[in-house]
């Protein structure tokens, strides 16, 4: 199985991008489906995650902002992202809780996006 993400760039302050993650492989089922980053010279931190019976989260820094939703037909995660801001300039990942159609269990991460926001 693997996740491929897309989407990123460059973008001006204040202004809107959306990533997309597709899953592929021997799915079975994908519970959990969520989006990490990791800028330069940080830890990666979770910015948002959904489930298959919990609600979204979000980190408080993109609360209000950002918007992460799935296609469970075509096994994708999006995150769509506004109010953008400097501080939102990372590699963002995204990850995925797979089970295959032989049985075995996944944490899945995709190779990641870079998104730059410009003042």
């Amino acid at each position: 199985v693997q996740l491929q993400a897309c989407g990123g760039g460059s973008v001006q302050a204040g202004g809107s991008l959306r990533l997309s993650c597709a899953a592929s492989g021997s799915i079975f089922s994908i519970d959990y489906m969520g989006w990490y980053r990791q800028a330069p010279g940080k830890q990666r931190e979770l910015v948002a995650g959904m489930s298959s019976v919990v609600s979204p989260n979000y980190s408080d820094s993109v609360k209000g902002r950002f918007i992460i939703s799935r296609d469970n037909a075509k096994n994708t995660v999006y995150l769509q992202m506004n109010s953008l801001k400097p501080e939102d300039t990372a590699v963002y990942y995204c990850n995925a809780d797979i089970r295959t159609t032989w049985g075995s269990r996944h944490d899945s991460w995709g190779q990641g996006t870079q998104l730059t926001v410009s003042s």
